[in-house]
């Protein structure tokens, strides 16, 4: 992950009024689709939307279409339409309109993977790790209480040893990691019809590497045991 001087240059084109059509200023999903393929350097691939959640336990329904969808609201619509860092700002928004309506997913395992914990031992781990200063990616909290934690590329092969040679591997039930094939829902959209992703740390210039994860494994393994017990 990293922001890019063109990037950046055609970002700033698209906020300044009278440079492009209005509507592109106005659609936060188009917008969140430029900078994180032109400024942040992100993968973006279109997902399913959950299209209803009725007041009782049942399954919304997605917009994919399958009648026993697997992850209603929560999955690429097509992998082969993702769009890749660093396309070119027009070229990145019109791909993202052979999509209408989609959400948008970060693919996991090239530019970044993510550490998943639970909710409050997130926010927790997160207090702590600003509080001592060790460096931190991107962080953000999706509403069916998972907090993820964007680190290098590499952690999910690593995770079960780092947390083996630390002696947190009972931690392994609450915390995991996506890496290769896996993807997370990015703000402002809406994961599997429970609500938006919103970020904790959203990614700016400070943070566009996102650090190894075992700088961050002992604080999130301590809090998802502490949370445990």
């Amino acid at each position: 992950m990293g922001f890019t001087i063109d990037g950046l240059r055609e970002i700033r084109e698209l906020r300044l009024p009278g440079r492009l059509p209005r509507r592109l200023i106005r659609n936060p999903v188009r917008m969140a689709v430029a900078e994180y393929t032109g400024l942040w350097g992100w993968d973006v691939t279109p997902g399913a939307r959950a299209l209803r959640r009725g007041p009782g336990p049942g399954r919304p329904e997605c917009s994919c279409g399958r009648a026993e969808c697997a992850s209603p609201g929560a999955h690429p619509l097509d992998p082969a339409l993702t769009i890749t860092a660093g396309t070119p700002l027009r070229q990145a928004l019109a791909d993202w309109d052979r999509a209408p309506g989609a959400s948008v997913l970060l693919p996991t395992g090239r530019g970044f993977d993510v550490i998943e914990v639970p909710c409050g031992p997130g926010r927790r781990a997160l207090l702590r790790l600003e509080r001592i200063g060790l460096p931190l990616g991107p962080v953000a909290e999706a509403p069916h209480g998972r907090v993820w934690f964007f680190v290098a590329p590499g952690a999910a092969a690593q995770l079960p040893q780092l947390l083996y040679r630390m002696g947190w591997d009972d931690a392994l039930p609450q915390l995991r990691c996506l890496g290769p094939g896996g993807h997370i829902t990015a703000p402002p959209c809406e994961y599997g019809g429970y609500g938006p992703v919103r970020w904790l740390r959203a990614p700016d210039l400070e943070c566009a590497e996102p650090p190894p994860a075992r700088l961050l494994v002992g604080a999130l393994a301590y809090v998802c045991h502490r949370a445990a017990g």
